[in-house]
């Protein structure tokens, strides 16, 4: 529905006084122009503005109002424009298409000014430009916000999925992209490279004697001394259960026999800091060690590794094999 904007000097000050676009805008500054202006009742659930459609209108919500969509009609709405607010600048003052679905979030009263009318109120009205500009200013930031918001999510996402929850190392996942890549380093520089499969020892009995709250904790404590075991260029992670696997760029397969056996006497009976209840309670680890050989890739070294480590549980556990 359209029709004229009403004249009434009284009615038209209090209205533009209530609305961000027109704060300390004198009337007659733009009273030719709000001539030229239409008003539009949408409903609830209408779509006023659409990524799909050209927009040559700026719509101020005169009453109720308005969600932005973004992606989506469907998405939850990143914002909503109340009483006073306006839409449609952004695409105007682009020269391209909407970036977002505008939708009446309840039944809404909006003033409707086609942007050959907008130009004419920047050249009209200074106060009207610098309520442009301040309105600009804050769509801009807000844009900002939601693509940080988005960004935070999709790096929430990203560790989640890459990051094991329990004991906070990376996960068999980012294995599979991150191990590859220093291997291939290796290879390139023509240094050795070295695996280790690491596993608790007994830890099913473990977890049948003290529960599986008890076996999260001993888990947790495990991985708390690996980390500090191994160099910051060595890639740990949890590989599923009780297993963990370390990749060793530039060591030699009896470098890290010697690291290994190291790293399990560490673990040995220290397996928390002296807060840790788990420290009562002894915890032994198997380790199987290979080293690439020429023309090998992450999943031989993986399987020779993998070997290693029975070789290693076979030989009585606690204990670190080739």
């Amino acid at each position: 529905m359209h029709d004229t904007l009403e004249t009434n000097s009284d009615y038209k000050r209090s209205l533009l006084n209530s609305l961000e676009l027109f704060k300390n805008v004198l009337p007659d500054d733009i009273q030719e122009s709000l001539q030229l202006c239409d008003r539009r009742d949408l409903e609830a659930g209408e779509m006023l503005i659409s990524p799909a459609e050209k927009n040559e209108h700026v719509f101020v919500v005169l009453s109720g109002s308005l969600n932005v969509h973004v992606g989506s009609p469907n998405t939850p709405p990143v914002a909503t424009m109340e009483t006073g607010e306006c839409v449609g600048e952004m695409s105007i003052i682009e020269d391209r298409d909407p970036s977002a679905f505008v939708i009446g979030a309840e039944d809404s009263h909006l003033l409707v000014i086609h942007q050959t009318v907008l130009w004419n109120m920047v050249d009209s009205s200074h106060a009207f430009a610098k309520n442009l500009l301040v309105v600009l200013s804050e769509r801009v930031r807000s844009h900002n916000r939601v693509i940080a918001d988005s960004y935070g999510e999709l790096r929430k996402f990203e560790r989640h999925a890459t990051t094991d929850a329990l004991t906070g190392l990376a996960n068999r996942h980012s294995m599979q992209e991150s191990f590859p890549q220093a291997i291939a380093r290796c290879v390139e520089k023509e240094k050795p490279v070295a695996m280790m499969m690491i596993d608790v020892d007994n830890f099913k009995q473990f977890n049948d004697m003290f529960g599986h709250i008890a076996g999260d904790r001993a888990l947790s404590a495990v991985s708390r001394v690996l980390r500090k075991q191994f160099r910051p260029r060595d890639l740990l992670v949890r590989y599923g259960g009780d297993e963990f696997a370390v990749l060793l760029p530039d060591v030699t397969a009896d470098q890290a026999m010697a690291i290994g056996n190291r790293v399990r006497q560490s673990v040995s009976g220290t397996t928390g800091d002296g807060t840790d209840s788990l420290i009562q309670i002894p915890i032994r680890i198997s380790m199987g060690v290979a080293e690439l050989q020429k023309h090998g890739t992450l999943d031989s070294l993986t399987r020779a590794a993998d070997a290693a480590l029975y070789r290693a549980k076979d030989a009585g556990r606690d204990s670190v094999s080739l």
